[in-house]
C-alpha cells in the first residue's frame, strides 16, 4: 500500500510540475497573501489620518485644543475651513475623514459654565478610521473642559489633588488583555491569511480531483492504487498536504517568531493549528467533489462556502450576537473553529481542554472524506467529463 501511495504521489508531482495553476494557486499567490496582509498594516493602527478644523471662535483655548489634536499619533489636522459645509464637501471628497466645528463663543461658556456645544463630523464608511478618529476627538472635548475645570478651580485655590478629584472622581485603570497594543495587523494577519490560504485548499482539492476526470486520467489513477479510493486520496493529496503545512508554517514563523505576534499558547498549539487548518480544509475539498462529483459545481460551493466563512467564523462580527440560526449554522465552516482554537488556546493560552470541541470540528472535517469516497471511486469509473 505504501508503495502505491508513493507512486501516486510521485505521479501527482508530475501533474503539478506540469500544471502552471497548481504553483500559482499553491505558492505564488499564498506568498502574495502572506506579503500583502503583514506589510498592510506594518505599523498596526492607522497613523496620520486627515482632519479638518472649523475653529469659528479662535481662542488660546481653542488653539491649544486643535495642538492637541493634532499631537495624536492617528491624526493629523491638514486644513482649516472657514464653515460646516465646506468641511462636509471636503469629506466627501475623501480630502479628509473628520472634522472638529468649534462655534464662536465655546470659550465664554466654558468659563461661565453654559455647557458649550462642539461637533464631531466624521465619516463611518472606513470603520476603523471612523471610530479611531471619534476617539481622538472626544478625547480633545474632554482634555479642553478639563483644562478650563482646572484653570476655574485654581483661580479659587484648590490644590492639584483636590482638582483632580473633582475633575476624575472615579479613577480607570485600564487593561486591554491579548492585544494589548490595539494591533491591528495581529487581527487582520491572524485570521485574513489563514482564511485565504484556506480558499486555495479548498479550490486546490476538488481541482485537483475533478481533472482527472477532465483529462480522462481518472481510471489510471485508480488502477494504480489497486482500485482502493482510500489509497488513491491519500497519494493525489500527499503532495498538496506537505506544499500547503510548507507555506502555512512559513506564515506562521514569519508573524509569531519575527514580526513577534502574541503566543501564550507555545509552539505546539501553532505547528497543531496549522496542521488542522489544511487538513480539515482538504477533507472538506474532497468532501464537496464526493457529494457532487463535477469540477465546477464543486469548486464553486468550496468557493463559496470560503468566502461566507470570513462573516461567519466570528472574527469580524462575534457569532454569539448573531441570530441563533447564523450561530448554528458558523459551525459549518472550518474557519470557525480554527479561530476559536487560535483565540482560546494560543492567544490567550489556555490549555486545550478548553477547546476540545473546536479540535473535534476540524478532526470531523478531516475526516468528512470517508463518507463519500466509494462515490468517488464510482465518479472516476463511470462518469464522463462534459465541458
Amino acid at each position: 500500500m505504501l508503495k502505491r501511495i508513493y507512486q501516486i504521489a510521485l505521479r501527482e508531482c508530475g501533474i503539478m510540475w506540469k500544471n502552471p495553476i497548481y504553483g500559482f494557486c499553491m505558492v505564488v499567490f499564498p506568498l502574495v497573501v502572506v506579503i500583502f496582509f503583514t506589510s498592510l498594516m506594518n505599523e498596526g493602527l492607522p497613523t496620520d489620518m486627515p482632519v479638518g478644523i472649523v475653529d469659528q471662535d479662535y481662542t488660546p483655548t481653542t488653539r491649544q485644543m486643535v495642538r492637541t489634536l493634532d499631537a495624536f499619533q492617528t491624526s493629523h489636522v491638514v486644513a482649516y475651513y472657514p464653515t460646516v459645509n465646506e468641511a462636509r464637501h471636503a469629506i466627501q471628497r475623501n480630502e479628509i475623514y473628520a472634522f472638529l466645528y468649534i462655534p464662536k463663543g465655546t470659550t465664554a461658556g466654558l468659563m461661565n459654565a453654559s455647557q458649550p456645544k462642539i461637533s464631531f463630523y466624521y465619516s463611518s464608511v472606513s470603520l476603523v478610521a471612523g471610530s479611531m478618529l471619534f476617539r481622538d476627538l472626544k478625547t480633545v472635548s474632554t482634555l479642553g473642559s478639563a483644562s478650563v475645570g482646572m484653570a476655574k478651580l485654581s483661580m479659587f485655590g484648590k490644590t492639584s489633588d483636590e482638582i483632580k478629584t473633582f475633575l476624575q472622581p472615579i479613577a480607570i485603570d485600564l487593561h486591554m488583555i491579548g492585544n494589548p497594543w490595539a494591533n491591528y495587523n495581529i487581527y487582520l494577519s491572524a485570521i485574513m491569511v489563514p482564511g485565504v490560504l484556506m480558499l486555495f485548499i479548498f479550490l486546490i482539492t476538488p481541482y485537483s480531483i475533478g481533472t482527472e476526470l477532465k483529462f480522462r486520467r481518472s481510471r489510471e489513477w485508480m488502477m494504480l492504487a489497486g482500485g482502493n479510493p482510500h489509497v488513491a486520496l491519500i497519494g493525489k493529496l500527499l503532495p498538496q498536504t506537505l506544499i500547503f503545512l510548507t507555506i502555512f508554517y512559513l506564515f506562521e514563523f514569519y508573524v509569531f517568531g519575527i514580526l513577534n505576534f502574541p503566543h501564550p499558547g507555545g509552539v505546539g498549539v501553532i505547528l497543531l493549528l496549522g496542521l488542522l487548518a489544511v487538513l480539515s480544509a482538504q477533507g472538506f475539498g474532497v468532501f464537496a467533489f464526493g457529494l457532487m462529483p463535477s469540477l465546477r459545481m464543486s469548486m464553486s460551493v468550496c468557493s463559496l462556502w470560503a468566502v461566507v466563512s470570513f462573516s461567519a467564523c466570528g472574527a469580524t462580527y462575534p457569532a454569539f450576537a448573531m441570530s441563533p440560526f447564523i450561530e448554528a449554522v458558523a459551525h459549518l465552516f472550518p474557519l470557525r473553529h480554527y479561530y476559536m482554537l487560535y483565540q482560546i488556546v494560543l492567544f490567550n493560552g489556555f490549555p486545550l481542554t478548553n477547546a476540545w470541541f473546536y479540535i473535534m470540528a476540524l478532526v470531523a472535517f478531516t475526516a468528512l472524506p470517508i463518507f463519500v469516497v466509494w462515490n468517488i471511486k464510482r465518479a472516476m469509473l463511470i462518469y464522463v467529463y462534459i465541458p
